[in-house]
């Protein structure tokens, strides 16, 4: 419970220009409806596929961090995701004494600017078929896109593909991926 009241009072702006510029409805995502006037947390939060995600994001400390005003573009992997880690590897992150490198991979998800993926489509064209994507955690992605799927590659070789892309939020985007994107170990 001391978790969802931590969660639950973790604000983003509202980026209004930025939320009145998507036109459509916004994809489902774990079962629940995301809504564009509402943040990153809280729209996770409501999602039953992203319950880890959340729980690190609180274990991590990063709700002071996700309270700035953005845009964000968050990678948002899902409990799979982070289910196929080896196992108790989630667990590890989760203790105190693994807060900096629980950190750093879940920054290695964050990108300081809302990205749609049709803007990076056009990144990725224009880079001949591979997009470098700088993140928070100081983490370098390759984007690229083959098949209709956009990938993201870590700088391990994981590949990640974009799920559910382009899902609005108050101070951003997130895209739902089907991997957790590890730092250089």
């Amino acid at each position: 419970m001391k978790l969802l009241s931590s969660l639950a009072i973790l604000t983003l702006s509202t980026s209004l220009a930025f939320a009145a510029s998507h036109t459509g409805p916004n994809p489902m995502v774990g079962g629940a409806e995301m809504f564009a006037d509402k943040n990153i947390v809280e729209n996770a939060m409501n999602s039953a596929d992203h319950t880890t995600l959340v729980a690190a994001v609180a274990a991590a400390g990063l709700v002071e961090t996700l309270q700035g005003e953005g845009p964000f573009t968050v990678f948002a992997p899902t409990n799979e995701a982070f289910a196929a880690l080896p196992a108790g590897t989630v667990d590890t992150l989760l203790k105190p004494e693994n807060k900096d490198q629980l950190v750093k991979i879940l920054t290695c998800h964050v990108v300081g600017k809302a990205v749609m993926s049709d803007a990076l489509q056009g990144m990725i064209k224009d880079d001949g078929g591979v997009h470098d994507v700088p993140t928070l955690g100081g983490c370098v992605l390759k984007a690229s896109y083959m098949d209709d799927k956009m990938m993201l590659t870590d700088e391990n070789g994981t590949v990640a593909t974009v799920t559910i892309a382009d899902v609005m939020q108050s101070n951003g985007v997130i895209h739902v991926i089907d991997k957790v994107l590890l730092p250089k170990m």
